[in-house]
């Protein structure tokens, strides 16, 4: 069976993840890079398994995180789509079967806001934990006074955790966020449509979705 560490370790994933990124720095994109999609597979994988999801689902759901956006490579617009044919090519010539592999390119294929809807269990998990990487050490601009709205958003968010309450079944994202950068409303400026589709992935697995913010509930 191919594993997460493969696909971590697969030159041809890696280059493209990487070109992926220094092709969205030169749009003015936030970060993309491994840290990115490393953060992205560890949380999706972490809610399926704290969710009960037998071992390979997990696997499925950390291999979908880090390949999510390697058709960045390719161009933004239509990313999720290239960006699952990609991983369909890699994922066929190494061997894997494809009972896995659609579940795999269905995720990546689903997980843009444009177009994505939480199509199955793994694609849930990883457009919830796509939305959430919302963190400082993703903008790259060092100068704070050419922030754009984006930039000042990210870079207000000093932490930023998902916490399961599988009693409740309640998903929250949970933000601390220094306003001197961004306000409450700029997050919501431009991330009203990914938290709307996060709820949607949570309720797709069986949970509401709530966000805190400074420990205020905002959703």
């Amino acid at each position: 069976m191919i594993t997460y560490k493969q696909i971590k370790n697969n030159e041809a994933v890696n280059v493209y993840i990487e070109e992926a990124n220094r092709s969205l720095a030169a749009l003015g994109y936030t970060e993309h890079s491994y840290a990115h999609v490393t953060k992205v597979a560890t949380w999706a994988g972490e809610i399926l398994e704290k969710l009960g999801f037998d071992e390979r689902t997990v696997e499925l759901a950390k291999i979908a995180g880090y390949m999510h956006d390697i058709g960045n490579v390719i161009n933004r617009v239509d990313h999720s789509q290239s960006g699952a044919l990609m991983a369909f090519r890699i994922l066929d010539n190494l061997g894997m079967p494809s009972a896995e592999i659609s579940r795999i390119i269905s995720a990546i294929g689903n997980h843009d806001e444009g177009t994505g809807k939480p199509v199955n269990e793994i694609s849930a998990a990883l457009i919830i934990a796509d939305k959430s990487d919302v963190r400082r050490s993703r903008v790259r601009n060092d100068d704070h006074s050419t922030f754009d709205i984006h930039d000042r958003v990210n870079y207000s968010v000093y932490s930023t955790d998902l916490k399961l309450d599988r009693e409740e079944k309640k998903l929250t994202l949970c933000l601390e966020v220094d306003t001197a950068y961004g306000s409450v409303m700029d997050f919501f400026e431009i991330f009203h449509g990914r938290m709307i589709m996060c709820k949607n992935a949570a309720e797709t697995l069986g949970l509401s979705f709530g966000i805190t913010i400074n420990g205020q509930a905002m959703m």
